[in-house]
């Protein structure tokens, strides 16, 4: 209880290092089980990206240091938002090859706002061109460009490898162990306010959960006095009517491991279970006179699509959960937890709103390994009206390229209406700076790993909603749509491989309407890849050369929802990922077309 507390968050842009470097803290302070990752969803592990912010705790000289990891991917921005709330000061993680990207401007002009002073850990210092001290003017160019104070300006930096769980204060020390960015830490994070006896309970909820067996969860920071397991408190929401609920069980954290608590004092984040109507940035407290702390906001969604029962041939042979009702159910529980998700029920369609076609991507890979099988539109972007004019969300498009690539990136980001503010050259490589509609960027990103043979990093983040852009140029391909249901064979894909690209391979089941590939000509194209080779008795020479099949491209929910047309479906399943016409029989596309 009389403990030092002192709660920080670790914040940067994707892949910059900051769940190596959480997993180094709790190793560090002996709080990690060995192979235990802050990354513990399966989905985050195989993807390399933090996904949900995750809370731990480590014990470093008698001071306890509550530690939220958070994700560095923008269409999870609401996670960030709603975590820096809740804690003291961040540690600003940079890469310093790559330097400050579109998500380190994001969650360091969040932290700014709220007045934190961030400390600065330049990490990867030991990848071949990494300078850090370009790097860290970098940073201290982006601190003043965000309007940052002086004092704020004025930030310690730590130079860091968290890959071997090294880092130093100045370069020219030796490497040995963490130590130097926790003692930053005790020296510049003030400590969080401590218990005082008698003191009315007042804590906010910055993070929710979700149990089977407990229903939701709140992850909350306590500011003033104390909770206690089986205590009866009060929600108050600035503006509406008091709750009433009672904690049916409270939990703190140590390393990745959540351990049930009697009682929690002022200064520490715990995750209280029994408040079942409880939501984001809502007061507890114990006393009807308690102030109610100020709300949080969340950023709104910008991306929609359609989700319904898959209604193709091949449906429910795969899924667990295949109705209209079962989509929902799931829905409304993700809901529960996922509040930058948004749904609304139109008859047996879900309109499902989020920030962004990873963040919808996420849901759509976690549903299907749990069993559920749908059909989903294609992603459009929320368009609204602001002040009597149509509005439609930008985003700021951060490219790095070898020079070789980047007329190719200009030309293609051009077309979709992105008007390019900045040209950084550095030696062999170029740093492009876009705005434009995000609806230029739908369908964009395979291109440009084409366009750059793989070599090129595109980052975005959603800036503001503007003017609506008009009209956009996008490269068009066919579709190239099966006339048959039964088994590919390859002889009929080896005559097909040279219109287009193939999203099938030789033995894979079709059905008519489902789309088997593209067009390069951009025409629609009906085909039959079950048409065997004629036989006959008479034999040619060469004419049993074995066919040869380019390598097919695999579809996935991020391909899919990419390339997906305005008149397609994807088919999401358990196994199989599917794209499909809405109406599968031609003639009945041909009607709809006329009408």
């Amino acid at each position: 209880m009389s403990q030092e507390i002192r709660n920080i968050a670790i914040i940067a842009h994707v892949d910059h290092g900051k769940t190596t470097l959480t997993d180094g803290l709790m190793e560090f302070t002996g709080s990690r089980d060995e192979g235990a990752s802050m990354d513990s969803n399966a989905l985050e592990q195989e993807r390399g990206i933090t996904i949900y912010a995750k809370n731990t705790s480590v014990t470093y000289k008698d001071t306890k240091i509550n530690i939220v990891d958070t994700p560095g991917h923008a269409d999870f921005g609401s996670e960030v938002e709603r975590v820096l709330r809740s804690i003291d000061s961040v540690l600003l993680v940079v890469d310093a090859q790559e330097g400050p990207m579109p998500q380190t401007r994001f969650v360091l002009k969040k932290s700014l706002e709220l007045g934190l002073k961030p400390i600065v850990i330049i990490n990867k210092i030991d990848k071949p061109a990494a300078n850090p001290d370009l790097c860290e003017e970098q940073v201290l160019e982006l601190f003043l460009e965000l309007g940052a104070t002086d004092e704020q300006s004025n930030f310690p930096v730590v130079y860091a490898i968290g890959r071997d769980n090294v880092a130093k204060l100045k370069m020219e020390d030796e490497l040995v162990d963490l130590s130097p960015v926790l003692d930053t830490v005790l020296e510049h994070v003030p400590a969080a306010k401590v218990y005082v006896e008698g003191e009315a309970l007042r804590a906010q909820v910055f993070n929710l959960g979700y149990d089977n067996f407990l229903g939701r969860l709140a992850v909350a920071r306590i500011y003033d006095g104390k909770v206690s397991k089986g205590q009866n408190v009060i929600i108050k929401h600035e503006g509406q009517e008091n709750k009433k609920g009672k904690v049916v069980k409270l939990s703190g954290y140590v390393g990745v491991h959540q351990i049930e608590l009697q009682e929690a004092f002022a200064g520490d984040i715990v995750l209280i279970a029994g408040l079942s109507d409880i939501n984001i940035g809502e007061t507890i407290t114990d006393s009807e006179s308690a102030e109610v702390l100020p709300a949080i906001s969340v950023d709104e969604p910008t991306v929609k699509m359609q989700f319904l029962v898959n209604s193709s041939p091949f449906a429910g042979r795969e899924g667990k959960y295949v109705t209209s009702r079962q989509i929902g159910d799931r829905l409304e529980k993700e809901m529960e937890i996922n509040v930058g998700l948004q749904v609304e029920r139109h008859g047996d369609v879900y309109d499902v709103s989020g920030r962004g076609e990873m963040h919808i991507a996420i849901l759509l890979e976690n549903m299907r390994r749990e069993g559920y099988e749908m059909s989903v539109s294609q992603p459009r972007v929320i368009i609204k009206e602001i002040d009597g004019e149509k509005c439609e969300p930008f985003e700021e498009v951060t490219v790095d390229v070898p020079v070789e690539y980047q007329g190719s990136v200009i030309e293609k980001l051009s077309n979709r209406a992105f008007i390019m503010q900045n040209m950084i050259p550095h030696e062999n490589q170029v740093r492009l700076l876009f705005e434009g509609p995000t609806r230029g960027l739908l369908g964009y990103k395979n291109q440009f790993v084409i366009d750059t043979r793989g070599e090129g990093i595109l980052a975005s983040r959603f800036i503001e909603f503007r003017k609506y852009a008009g009209e956009i140029k996008k490269r068009q391909v066919g579709s190239m749509i099966s006339m048959a249901t039964g088994k590919a064979l390859g002889f009929a894909l080896f005559g097909l491989q040279d219109r287009g690209e193939l999203y099938i391979g030789a033995g894979t089941e079709v059905y008519e309407g489902m789309v088997i590939g593209n067009t390069s000509k951009g025409e629609e194209m009906t085909v039959n890849p079950t048409k065997g080779k004629q036989l006959t008795n008479m034999r040619a020479a060469g004419n049993d050369d074995a066919t040869t099949l380019v390598p097919h491209r695999p579809l996935s929910i991020e391909i899919g929802l990419e390339i997906v047309q305005a008149d397609e479906y994807l088919e999401v399943c358990p196994i199989s990922v599917r794209l499909r016409k809405q109406y599968l029989n031609e003639s009945e596309r041909k009607r709809k077309a006329v009408n």
